[in-house]
């Protein structure tokens, strides 16, 4: 079985030992980090490498910033989202994860990303309209992906609210970037071509949130918004065993205002 996180750290280096413990505790096969907010060269590799983790960046200073980090070898096939070779927004890295086989039989095929969506507030401006296209360009390319037939597995910080039961309060960010008509029908569009947001899916109820801003309380109050996903092909749903939201490291000292994703695939 094959355990896959993403996680949205806000500063890997302020929270590099809070995420080293969580791994080291929780022993996740493959993790998606976004908002690293630092260079390639300044990320804190070696934290990862003593937990046997092959570590895999794309940095930008001070803001955005993936990576992935595998227990199993991996090969990056991308470090950008294809479509705008003017767009050097450090978001999105994929690799394919090789895993091991029993035997003759020939070892699947686990291919992963990790993105980070623009959040295109205010809407309306120049940064919403980034947003929309940067959107445009994810579902092209995951309709080219999909016809590979692959498990795959796409995670991040999409920034979109998928639904209103997705946020504690619709009515106040009804006009929010992450909650906007344009971007909920962009991410829909995701899931038309094939993908199945897994916490969506297996726990629609509302409540469910992955993020919780440090103003107003919001922890405290469970004022939270579900804006990090796993989208997974249907060749890696077949596998899909168990997914969830862990909540414990939002209630830990200086904690990033994300908690991690999971979901377990038996490939």
């Amino acid at each position: 079985m094959t355990r896959l996180v993403t996680w949205n750290v806000n500063s890997i280096k302020a929270r590099v030992h809070a995420v080293a413990s969580w791994l080291k505790a929780e022993k996740p096969d493959v993790v998606m980090l976004q908002e690293m907010k630092c260079i390639d060269d300044e990320f804190p590799r070696q934290e990862f490498e003593k937990l046997e983790y092959h570590v895999e960046t794309v940095g930008q200073k001070a803001y955005n910033g993936v990576a992935i980090l595998s227990r199993p070898r991996l090969c990056v096939e991308r470090r950008r989202l294809p479509g705008d070779p003017e767009d050097d927004q450090a978001r999105y890295i994929e690799a394919v994860v090789e895993l091991s086989a029993g035997g003759e039989r020939r070892p699947p095929t686990l291919r992963v990303a990790s993105l980070y969506l623009p959040n295109g507030n205010p809407a309306g401006s120049e940064s919403f309209a980034y947003k929309l296209d940067w959107m445009t360009r994810l579902v092209r390319h995951v309709r080219q992906l999909l016809k590979q037939e692959e498990a795959l597995v796409l995670g991040g910080d999409y920034n979109v609210a998928p639904t209103d039961a997705d946020v504690y309060d619709p009515f106040l960010w009804g006009n929010d970037a992450l909650c906007r008509p344009e971007a909920r029908a962009k991410f829909r569009e995701l899931l038309k071509y094939g993908l199945t947001d897994v916490i969506g899916a297996r726990h629609p109820e509302p409540g469910n949130y992955t993020f919780w801003d440090y103003q107003g309380r919001a922890w405290a109050n469970n004022l939270g918004w579900r804006i990090d996903h796993l989208l997974l092909s249907p060749q890696a749903l077949a596998g899909l065993v168990d997914c969830g939201i862990d909540r414990r490291p939002r209630g830990k000292e200086k904690p990033s205002d994300h908690v991690p994703v999971w979901c377990d695939l038996n490939l």
